[in-house]
């Protein structure tokens, strides 16, 4: 037996959740423990406000770019593994920033500590590789929760910590956490035996991390800088040069970092657009909730609460996460993750447009927070088991890293729409300036229409029609737990190829068990290499298609010692026919194939017997025509094609030339 499926066998399902978990709230806590520290840091070391708040840019800064490099490499080098790489570096941080006691050497720190947000989408991909399928909605409901009890307690956590024993307590505290959690990974959880070897894309890597820090750095630093300045707006333009440079690339290359026709997917884009939505509505409701009640009495609707006070009375809200996260599983178990996702955006913008109206005491605040967060529990649960039950088994931890960083993109602007709306809506009380409740309402409605839009937008996700796999269990999660715990998965690899033994790029593999169940599925490379993950030995149904092909199919008994299985398409789809003149074959005739909307798609000459043959294009209205050698007279005709070889014929007994006017 190997060793990882053994270690399973000794370690209980409650520990490695319970590890898993706390790793999770880890990275909400070295996000919010040092915001409170921010005024004091300014009279530490001596910067500006604008300086101090690279303390919170820099992580954010290096968790954008780590996330979806860190998700790739736990594909292809192990999950675990790549989770104590992230914590040794989070440690590290905490220790540099600890003992440095100048701002530049902080900084360098915190930037160390943006690696935990990868422990994120990467235990839950180790959730679904490991713990029973029964366990793994209400495991990854929980660990999406941890971001809100993590957040909620780290604010005054922060606080108390500073008062105490002074600001390198909390750096002190964090890296004896990162030391806690990396005993604890390496005891309790085991490597995930799911990996696709490969090879790394460092240029799409490079060229990544160039975007993100150049869209996160305008959005962060607009505000400061101002939006129509000339860094503001050059970062702008280089992010856009560089997704025009980024996406065919990595639509071109093999292996890329990010599978973008995986997720062009409707159901993997509609789930990260309204992940997005979601960010943006979530972080709204922590900035808002602790200014309000931070905000002095005088201002006319604040309360007047010292900062840790006021992040204690956010408690509620991050309790609230954790106590609904069973719920959310249940939800996700019996519903699927679509109804879940789009129940969880609805709850959040009832919360919003109740907050507009309700905001006059303590009380109501932490209400219509805690309501809120209800709704982001319920909604950060759905995200990944929507984006698992739609990507193959071999890229789970990508596709999450993905929806991370899209959820962080939110974030970033929710903070960025935040401080321009509170610092352009004011009224002065007393010769001081402060944000008016018309500014806090605005933002209320705005992250209300923001949680109606991911409504909207996860409404248009396909409903699954498979049956499930088991009673109970929606048909869109049973691709996403069919195999989750039941036994230590084997990957096996083969290649799409033509008959004559070239690979076919992009063709799709599907395996299912001859029972029907599904197991798994892929996308071959530009090689035509592709990957699936396998519960065991056995026989197989797998069927493959391409564009351009008639899909095949066989039962395949996988051993488990096999190198690689071939899959060969041997029959192009094709659009073929004879031209005739007056029954005879006509040679040398032009057959010439253009799209309904105009644009030439391919043309070819009839050969000795009056043949023609051309590759089927995707499907649609074509209009094709034929032009008789000698006399040019033509014919047209339009052809409606499906995924299927198509036979037109034409005699052009009694046509017509046609006149061009």
């Amino acid at each position: 037996m190997p060793e990882s499926a053994a270690a399973r066998k000794r370690m209980p399902i409650w520990a490695v959740i319970t590890v898993l978990c706390l790793a999770g709230t880890t990275v909400s806590l070295q996000q919010t423990m040092v915001v409170p520290l921010l005024p004091a840091f300014q009279q530490l070391l001596g910067v500006t406000a604008d300086d101090a708040s690279w303390l919170v840019t820099a992580t954010l800064l290096t968790s954008a770019v780590a996330t979806p490099i860190v998700a790739r490499l736990a594909d292809m080098f192990g999950k675990r593994r790549m989770m104590l790489v992230c914590i040794v570096l989070m440690t590290a941080g905490s220790i540099v920033a600890a003992l440095g006691g100048n701002f530049a050497t902080i900084v360098a720190g915190r930037s160390l500590q943006g690696f935990s947000s990868a422990l994120i989408p990467v235990g839950i991909s180790i959730m679904r590789d490991e713990l029973p399928r029964e366990k793994v909605s209400s495991a990854i409901a929980l660990m999406s929760a941890t971001l809100g009890i993590g957040g909620a307690l780290g604010l005054p956590l922060g606080g108390i910590l500073y008062q105490q024993a002074g600001w390198e307590s909390v750096f002190w505290l964090s890296a004896a956490v990162g030391v806690a959690i990396l005993v604890a990974v390496f005891a309790v959880v085991s490597e995930s035996d799911v990996m696709t070897r490969g090879r790394f894309d460092f240029l799409g890597a490079v060229m990544l991390s160039v975007i993100l820090t150049a869209l996160l750095l305008a959005i962060s630093k607009g505000g400061s800088w101002g939006w129509g300045s000339e860094p503001t707006i050059l970062l702008f333009v280089v992010t856009a040069v560089g997704l025009a440079l980024w996406i065919p690339y990595s639509l071109k290359v093999s292996q890329p970092l990010v599978d973008l026709r995986t997720s062009a997917r409707r159901p993997v884009l509609l789930t990260n657009i309204g992940s997005i939505m979601v960010g943006f509505a979530l972080f709204a409701n922590m900035l808002l909730s602790t200014q309000q009640l931070q905000l002095p009495a005088a201002s006319g609707y604040g309360f007047g609460l010292d900062p840790v006070v006021a992040g204690l009375a956010m408690i509620p809200s991050g309790l609230a996460m954790v106590v609904f996260s069973p719920v959310s599983g249940a939800l996700i178990n019996r519903y699927g993750g679509r109804a879940t996702l789009i129940a969880g955006s609805a709850i959040m913008a009832a919360a919003y447009i109740g907050r507009v109206f309700f905001s006059d005491s303590i009380s109501a605040v932490i209400i219509g927070s805690t309501i809120v967060s209800i709704g982001s529990a319920v909604a950060y649960a759905a995200m990944p088991s929507l984006i698992m039950a739609n990507v193959p088994i071999t890229e789970t931890a990508s596709a999450n890293g993905l929806n991370a960083l899209l959820r962080a993109i939110g974030t970033s602007s929710s903070s960025a729409a935040v401080a321009a709306i509170l610092a352009g809506v004011t009224v002065t009380v007393g010769g001081t300036v402060y944000p008016s409740m018309a500014a806090f309402q605005d933002v209320f409605w705005l992250a209300a229409l923001a949680s109606l839009a991911s409504c909207a937008v996860v409404w248009f996700v396909p409903r699954a029609v498979a049956e499930p796999v088991r009673a109970g269990a929606p048909a869109e999660t049973a691709a996403a737990v069919t195999q989750a715990g039941e036994s230590a998965e084997t990957v096996v690899g083969g290649t799409t190829q033509r008959p004559d033994g070239q690979p076919i790029a992009h063709a799709v593999v599907t395996v299912m068990k001859t029972s029907g169940e599904p197991v798994d599925w892929s996308r071959a490379n530009n090689d035509g290499e592709f990957s699936l993950a396998l519960p065991g030995p056995g026989e197989y149904l797998v069927v493959a298609n391409a564009d351009g092909w008639a899909p095949t199919s066989k039962v395949v008994r996988f051993t488990g010692t096999e190198r690689g299985e071939r899959i060969r398409l041997t029959q192009r789809l094709t659009i073929t026919g004879w031209v005739l003149r007056g029954g005879a074959a006509l040679p040398g005739a032009l057959v010439a194939l253009s799209a309904h909307s105009g644009e030439y798609i391919a043309s070819t000459r009839t050969d000795d017997a009056g043949r023609y043959e051309l590759r089927l294009p995707p499907a649609g209205r074509y209009v094709m025509t034929v032009v008789e050698p000698d006399t040019q007279r033509t014919q047209s005709r339009t052809l409606v094609l499906r995924a299927e070889s198509e036979v037109a014929s034409f005699d052009l007994v009694g046509a017509a030339r046609e006149t061009l006017l």
